[in-house]
């Protein structure tokens, strides 16, 4: 009988890191595969010409502009290129720095980060992205704030 509630467990352990496993990896493939918010902004050509309406509104937003007072502005954008295209399907790796350690000993608040997702938006509309299409990229960018936001 032990023998028997031993099999038993062990097969829906074994069945259920199947399930686990299959339903990961099917939902990797689906965001590996979906593009469609990249498409949608234009691809790199358009991701490009957002980051650089993107910059300078933020070094002109009283709001946050001290966070961006001794940035390299081809090396920020270059960045935020590369990860914008990454998060939205497209073919870019982003490699900078993670959140945590980019942000660290900033003193980010949620009005900060707010601020900074308020110009995002408006680089986005100055492009002419449809809002549906700004709107999953700001949800993909959202997690962030996370790690960001430390005050």
């Amino acid at each position: 009988m032990k023998n028997f509630f031993k099999a038993q467990t062990l097969g829906f352990i074994a069945a259920s890191l199947f399930t686990l496993c299959t339903s990961i990896s099917a939902h990797a493939q689906d965001m590996k595969g979906d593009d469609s918010i990249y498409q949608a902004l234009g691809k790199t050509e358009g991701i490009s010409k957002i980051v650089n309406d993107f910059i300078p509104l933020i070094q002109a937003d009283p709001r946050i502009s001290s966070f961006f007072t001794k940035i390299k502005k081809e090396e920020f954008g270059a960045l935020l290129i590369a990860q914008f295209c990454e998060l939205a399907g497209g073919p870019c790796q982003y490699k900078g720095k993670d959140m945590y350690d980019a942000h660290q000993g900033m003193q980010i608040s949620n009005a900060h980060f707010n601020a900074l997702a308020e110009d995002l938006q408006i680089a986005m509309e100055k492009n002419d992205v449809p809002s549906s299409v700004s709107n999953r990229l700001v949800a993909k960018l959202a997690p962030m704030q996370r790690p960001i936001v430390s005050k």
